[in-house]
Formats: structure tokens, sequence, C-alpha cells
């Protein structure tokens, strides 16, 4: 259905933000799937995430894949996360683009003293706080959205040192009616994105690739276990994997460990192969050929 993506600086109060508009969302539909993606959610601790520009970098990749393989059409997802860059905003748009579901972003606009008031409080009480060096190094570098650029559009603006942030505060409400209300061919206030024929095709291009790839050469490997414990310690040397299918030639017994570090090494080569040549096998026969010429390079009699 839609991403939304929190933006504002360090203890700005995205997190009460994100918490009142998910359950406002679900107020307003019991049936609706809301989630709330955050580093909490992933086990990692603001500081730790923030530290240097390298795990910061990492952070970023880790919510971005738990994006990508959260939104769908059938749930809102929410990203609670400084989300200060806008770079990482439009990569989030194009994720959104990419799935056809509609984007919002939701700027807690406070201002800076507040922030560090705010922070400064929940380092006094022992709950979860940014240090001072990192908090003033994200303050610094913050990328405040604009509503012209269409990765931070539409804009909805919450000013929480000034107005209570509650479920039914006017913004809230606004932003539940436009990731909620009804599309039809004259709805001229909601815009639901549409991948571009590109993207969808690449992505589900390489989404089956992957898919075919991993199972197939998973089943080879299993052929060959199954072979060899049935052999019952004797050498088996051509091994069938099924018909007009090339036979498995191995000079020696392939132990388990072997086996998966060939299969971890063959999926790498082919996925760099595809990168400058034709794409991987999107069928299952074709990856499994592919695999057993392989092992008879690496292993074979």
């Amino acid at each position: 259905m839609a991403l939304v993506v929190m933006c504002g600086q360090p203890c700005s109060g995205k997190s009460a933000a994100a918490s009142c508009l998910s359950a406002a969302l679900r107020s307003s539909s019991p049936d609706l799937t809301v989630r709330i993606i955050d580093e909490s959610s992933l086990h990692l601790g603001r500081n730790d995430s923030y530290k240097d520009m390298v795990v910061e970098k990492n952070l970023r990749g880790v919510l971005r894949s738990e994006v990508d393989r959260s939104v769908s059409r059938d749930s809102i997802i929410i990203v609670d996360s400084l989300n200060n860059i806008k770079g990482y905003r439009y990569e989030l748009w194009c994720l959104a683009r990419a799935s056809g579901v509609r984007y919002c972003v939701l700027f807690c606009d406070t201002e800076v003293d507040h922030c560090r008031e705010w922070n400064s409080n929940r380092q006094e009480k022992g709950e979860p706080a940014y240090d001072s060096n990192i908090f003033e190094d994200l303050v610094r570098r913050f990328e405040k959205p604009d509503r012209r650029n269409r990765w931070d559009s539409p804009l909805f603006e919450l000013f929480p040192s000034r107005d209570e942030i509650v479920e039914t505060a006017p913004v809230i409400a606004e932003a539940v009616s436009y990731l909620t209300k009804k599309v039809d061919s004259k709805t001229r206030d909601v815009k639901v994105l549409q991948p571009t024929i590109a993207t969808q095709t690449v992505r589900t291009t390489e989404a089956n690739s992957l898919y075919e790839m991993d199972k197939a050469t998973q089943e080879v490997v299993n052929a060959i276990v199954e072979a060899q414990s049935c052999g019952l310690g004797l050498a088996v040397n051509k091994i069938s994997i099924g018909p007009n299918l090339p036979t498995i030639n191995l000079q020696r017994s392939v132990g388990l460990p072997e086996l998966r570090s060939l299969r971890r090494t063959f999926i790498k080569l082919a996925g760099q192969y595809s990168l400058s040549g034709p794409p991987p096998p999107t069928d299952a026969d074709s990856a499994k050929r592919m695999f057993v010429d392989y092992l008879n390079r690496e292993v074979g009699a």
C-alpha cells in the first residue's frame, strides 16, 4: 500500500510520531497491516550505528534491505530512522516506485536546541540517547527535506516542540487520509508511484534468477549427498540427476562441506559473469546444467 519515511534531527520526536501514525492507521482500518522498521527492531544500537561513517553506511544498507523485503501493496511500512541524507531518501523513494505503492515523508521539524535538551534528559534518565559528539555530528550533517523534490513529496510536517504529538493531530489525520484513501481514475490528490518497465523487469528477472539458481544448485548437492550415502562408503563415479541433464562424473567422494563451498563459489561466479554478460538462467534445468558442468571441471573424473 505505502511507504512512509520519517525524517528529522536526532531526538526530534520521530519515534513518537511514527507510533501515533501507526496507531491512527490501525484505528482507521482494523484490518490494515502496519509495520515500523527502525534500528531497535533490527537490534541495532543508536551510538554503535552512528559512531563512524562506515557503520552508518552499513546501517542504511541494512535498513534499506529490510524495507525492500517488506514493502508491498498489502501493507504500510513506516521507516522510523533519521533518514537525514537526501540521497538515501531518494533510494527509499525508488524502492516505493519499484513496488508500485504510495509514498510520503513525515518530517518532525524540531529546533536543534529542543532536540539537544531532549537528548540530555534521556541521558539523565538512563534512556536510549546519543553521545554528545555523535549528536552534534548528526545535527551538522542533516539535510532538510524539500517538498519540491519528488523523493520528499508529499511532505507532512510536524512541530513536536510546539504542538503535542497525538493520534488526533491534524497532520497525522491528513497523512492517514492520504495513505488510506481509495484511488480511482478521477483521484488527483493521491499519487501511487508506478514502476518503470525497466525497473520492473530487472527486479523480476533478478529475483527469479537468484531463486532458481539457489534452488537448483541445492537440489544437485542433495542428489550427490544421497547417492554417496547409498554407496555405503564406496566411491560413486557417475550420478544422474534427471533426464536430459548431464551426468555428474566424480573422481572421488566429495563431502558436504566441500560441496557447499563449491556451490557458494559457483553462485558468486555466476553473479559476477552476469554483470558483463547475459543474466543467470531463470529456469531450473539450465541452472542445474551449468552447475553440473562446473562440478565436473572442479572435481570430475
